[in-house]
């Protein structure tokens, strides 16, 4: 390495490393050193990824003493919220310095996602230790990021520790929700639980639309803030099924409509009748992986909220979110600028959100910053 001010980023690219010495393997834990010689950092390599280093500790600690602190210190800053959640994110990857693994409890279950060679590598020991400071009744393996691709891994899911139901439910909010371990991510989208809570003020009496639904997670909670009633609509079957028991459980019944269907299809499907809705909810995947594809995603954004708010009655509420990650909140909104102006209205933020804090932020590290959310007022110029 020749360049010592780097923000302590946790990613050491191939284009910054001068030299590399010694025999290894691709995923082994190796040593940093500055053009002087100087000890720099300790972490993993694998020279098959640009990201070639992925650092875990400035210190010349043994791993066992790495990931033992990373692990209880992840787990320690979230002690707080086991008390009151049954469920919450208790490993964020590069935001707790353990580049590569996700670890999200849900109720006497943790589900893990191992996405880089070198965790892939220390997942054995990680899971010893994850084991010694929370007591669970069984650890599943979610790791079919499309990122292990990269990294050379295969895919891989099942129970790795104990046992458990393919789909885990757990209270949060005052609701009965579901983790489906056959589904997306982990299971669930932890990162939106606080969103969904902003959602109180707005909902009474409206009839709503849950674009991107999953297993019906904003859709709950409009029903449970007063909601007349609200559409689900979703590409997957398995998952709206999900949603139905859902609602079941929660004593919904006969205020949802569960519509199976390509969003943007449906969206530019209804734009052609002449129903409108006071409230409409958008929650997409990521758009985008790469910064190349960014004005892709930002075109992706544009039109599906401007569909939604050809659906919207004026004044109305549209409840947007973005977690492509290329894309700043500066960028999405200027996105959502532009659709104002090609829908002549006007968007007022009544609120924005973002990620919770078991999702934590770190300053200099870009890449830990996805999520936005928005709700929005739409009413037409004067």
């Amino acid at each position: 390495m020749n360049k010592f001010k780097r923000n302590h980023h946790p990613w050491i690219y191939k284009n910054e490393i001068m030299t590399i010495k010694g025999d290894f393997e691709d995923g082994q834990i190796v040593d940093v050193f500055l053009k002087s010689g100087q000890f720099f950092a300790r972490g993993y390599i694998n020279t098959k990824s640009k990201i070639t280093v992925r650092i875990l500790t400035f210190e010349p600690k043994t791993i066992e003493q790495i990931l033992q602190s990373r692990i209880e210190q992840a787990i320690h800053r979230r002690r707080f919220l086991l008390k009151y959640e049954q469920a919450c994110r208790l490993i964020y990857s590069e935001s707790d310095w353990l580049a590569g693994l996700i670890v999200d409890k849900f109720g006497p279950y943790l589900v893990i996602q191992i996405n880089t060679l070198g965790m892939e590598k220390l997942k054995e020991l990680s899971v010893k230790i994850l084991l010694q400071q929370v007591e669970v009744s069984g650890i599943y393996e979610k790791s079919d990021s499309p990122a292990r691709l990269k990294e050379g891994l295969e895919k891989r899911s099942g129970w790795i520790y104990g046992n458990g139901p393919e789909i885990i439910y757990y209270r949060s909010n005052g609701l009965t929700l579901a983790s489906d371990l056959k589904g997306q991510k982990t299971g669930a989208f932890l990162d939106q639980r606080l969103n969904a809570r902003a959602l109180f003020p707005y909902a009474e009496g409206k009839k709503c639309v849950d674009v991107f639904s999953y297993t019906g997670n904003f859709a709950l909670h409009l029903l449970k803030y007063g909601a007349k009633h609200v559409k689900l609509i979703d590409y997957s079957q398995r998952s709206l099924q999900i949603a139905d028991q859902l609602m079941k459980l929660n004593g919904f019944e006969g205020r949802y409509d569960l519509i199976c269907a390509n969003a943007f299809d449906w969206l530019k499907r209804e734009t052609s009748l002449t129903e409108q809705y006071d409230l409409i909810v958008l929650d997409p995947p990521s758009f985008a992986k790469t910064s190349s594809a960014k004005e892709s995603a930002e075109r992706g954004h544009k039109e599906v909220n401007l569909r939604a708010i050809k659906l919207l009655k004026k004044p109305g509420l549209l409840v947007s979110s973005s977690c492509t990650q290329i894309l700043s909140a500066f960028d999405f909104e200027r996105v959502m600028q532009s659709v104002a102006s090609d829908c002549k209205v006007n968007l007022r933020i009544a609120y924005r959100g973002g990620q919770p804090e078991d999702h934590p932020i770190l300053l200099g590290v870009p890449e830990t910053e996805y999520l936005k959310f928005y709700i929005f007022e739409a009413w037409r110029r004067d």
